[in-house]
């Protein structure tokens, strides 16, 4: 836990840097200062996202997981174009290749090491070993992933984003738990529909 906590010093560092996320700013412009909740108070509570406090008090994921401060959790971000995500890779873990569709992903590795890559609207691969302290874009729109390799330490990375909703979109799930038809996806892939069955079994929610 000693560790951890100490890795999340390094939060203020990109906090501290907020205006690298306008690289790539998808959001229209607003009017107004902020766009206030309908029949809502507007005080420092509703400027305020304290979604993260769980990285400080709580224990280390068992699985990859992604916390968020988007438009969606923290409502003030509307209009802002900026929004966060924190991911957290135990050892061996993946954030499988998925796409933002609204906006480029700078990532920062606050501790550990990650394998990433993206890939170009050529088909070329893009790929980097990130340590600690090292920061990797991802364009717009582009499919990417970032693998923790390391089968023994955790690590874990701060994403900024220049939309209030960049939106993911996951490969493996938009391909094989949406329902699209197995023949399709067979032909698709050069493979049986067996094959497909398969993989949408193993992406299935479980009960």
């Amino acid at each position: 836990m000693a560790s951890r906590t100490s890795s999340l010093k390094f939060f203020s560092l990109l906090i501290s840097s907020l205006a690298i996320v306008q690289m790539a700013i998808a959001d229209p412009d607003i009017l107004t200062d902020f766009i206030a909740p309908p029949n809502g108070t507007v005080d420092g509570n509703f400027f305020t996202f304290t979604g993260m406090r769980v990285l400080v008090s709580g224990d280390e994921p068992k699985n990859f997981t992604v916390l968020k401060a988007t438009m969606a959790e923290f409502p003030a971000l509307n209009g802002q174009s900026v929004s966060y995500a924190v991911l957290e890779f135990p050892a061996g873990t993946i954030n499988p290749p998925h796409t933002h569709p609204r906006s480029a992903e700078l990532l920062f590795l606050v501790d550990g090491t990650l394998e990433v890559g993206f890939v170009d609207s050529k088909n070329k691969l893009f790929t980097q070993t990130l340590q600690s302290g090292d920061i990797f874009v991802f364009p717009k729109g582009l499919v990417h992933f970032q693998y923790n390799a390391d089968s023994q330490n955790a690590a874990i990375a701060i994403s900024a984003f220049g939309s209030a909703s960049a939106g993911t979109v996951s490969l493996p799930s938009t391909l094989f738990a949406t329902k699209i038809d197995d023949n399709v996806l067979a032909l698709s892939f050069k493979t049986d529909v067996a094959t497909i069955q398969k993989l949408k079994a193993g992406l299935a929610p479980k009960p």
